[in-house]
């Protein structure tokens, strides 16, 4: 498998020179100064890949091999076909992608939010941090600081009155962390920027949006762009939900083994693939992972690999240490390199370790540009993943085959 590194460009602070003595080989990036629904050119595209690939000839070569992401714009989430000019847009990126280099193009069809934590800096007994989804603290903001209409039906008494405990306990600048944390996203994301007003707007614009119709938009979307990507030579590799439920009364169509299997079923085009998160799709417990990739593993070219650790309420959870938490690692490894194995050279599944603690030296500044995505937590996270590859690696087909 190849070992990828995801880079968010000049100005991550995480430098291609680290993700070198990481041991990563190859990049995913993508223009996230590029607001959604505005079409990527080739020369924007073709300037990136030159920074990642024309290096300094002392320096380790790296190859860009995965776009993270072309965002899709809310219109197509909202309207399906009916957002020609944004779908247009998304397809002009795409030609820009496969006119430079890269084969794989990773997407999400979450509505509003890409994800959502309620906490950036959770701090963990090894005195590193993490990022946490706390249902408690997520169920108060919705209620008590947002406010949202209708709120209350999606909690039960014993929810609500822990939500207002929590609520109460919230200093003004708690409530502005909480906001901002939620709020969040990843650069590229819709919601940087907004207050709780305009972000209350947003999704009052789902209100006759079920789950139904979501997937129906999605469907339409990939009626088009498959087609187009299937020519270009490029895989679709769609993200799961994060976390994999409704949240704020939004639906979501990209969280079981059942949702990829009504997308695939509607949309068999082999261009049409998965980007396999274990951390999105680990925290429902009715998710077996290895299964899972048992079932789609030809639609799996891209894979995000992080672990996650589910509360006792089964609702909260945080980022644990890679071959920690409630991911069976080796076993979710074992199935994606025996499926790994079967490919061409062409053909290699590209994963990234995904979501590190901030540790060591990245607890000396208190700006972090990106969270989940500093230096150390990840080397370690792809140094672990790395260790357990090499030993899988010794294990001949059947054996490997049997692992699980």
């Amino acid at each position: 498998m190849i070992q990828g590194w995801r880079w968010f460009g000049p100005s991550d602070p995480v430098t291609l020179d680290h993700a070198r003595q990481a041991g990563a080989t190859d990049i995913v990036s993508a223009l996230h100064q590029v607001p959604p629904g505005v079409a990527w050119t080739r020369a924007q595209v073709e300037e990136r890949r030159a920074i990642i690939e024309d290096g300094p000839g002392n320096r380790t070569p790296l190859h860009w091999s995965v776009v993270e992401s072309i965002p899709v714009a809310d219109a197509i989430k909202r309207e399906g076909r009916a957002a020609r000019a944004a779908i247009d847009a998304w397809i002009a990126s795409l030609e820009a992608v496969a006119a430079v280099g890269p084969r794989v193009v990773c997407y999400n069809f979450m509505p509003v939010l890409d994800w959502t934590r309620t906490d950036l800096d959770w701090p963990l007994a090894t005195g590193a941090t993490a990022l946490r989804f706390d249902q408690n603290r997520f169920a108060a903001f919705d209620l008590y600081v947002l406010k949202r209409p209708g709120a209350a039906a999606d909690y039960d008494e014993a929810q609500q009155a822990a939500a207002r405990k929590v609520a109460d306990a919230l200093s003004d600048d708690d409530v502005a962390t909480l906001i901002r944390n939620v709020l969040a996203g990843l650069p590229g994301g819709t919601t940087k920027g907004l207050g709780l007003d305009e972000f209350g707007e947003h999704l009052a614009a789902y209100a006759a949006i079920d789950a139904t119709r979501l997937r129906a938009n999605l469907i339409a979307f990939l009626e088009i762009v498959a087609p187009v990507a299937q020519a270009l030579g490029v895989k679709l590799t769609i993200h799961p939900d994060d976390p994999p439920r409704p949240l704020f009364g939004l639906p979501r169509v990209a969280s079981t083994a059942a949702d990829f299997a009504a997308l695939f079923a509607a949309v068999p085009s082999p261009a049409n693939g998965l980007c396999f998160c274990t951390g999105s799709l680990g925290v429902r417990a009715d998710n077996d992972l290895p299964a899972i990739v048992e079932l789609f593993a030809d639609r799996i070219h891209f894979t995000h690999l992080r672990a996650t650790r589910r509360d006792a309420d089964q609702l909260g959870f945080q980022e644990a240490d890679h071959l920690d938490g409630d991911v069976d690692m080796p076993a979710v490894l074992a199935v994606l390199m025996a499926e790994n194995r079967r490919r061409g050279e062409d053909e290699r599944i590209v994963l990234r370790p995904d979501h590190g603690h901030r540790m060591l030296a990245d607890l000396a500044t208190d700006e972090v540009r990106n969270p989940g995505y500093t230096a150390a937590g990840r080397m370690k996270g792809l140094a672990e993943l790395r260790g357990i590859m090499r030993v899988l690696d010794r294990l001949p087909d059947a054996a490997l085959a049997a692992f699980r």
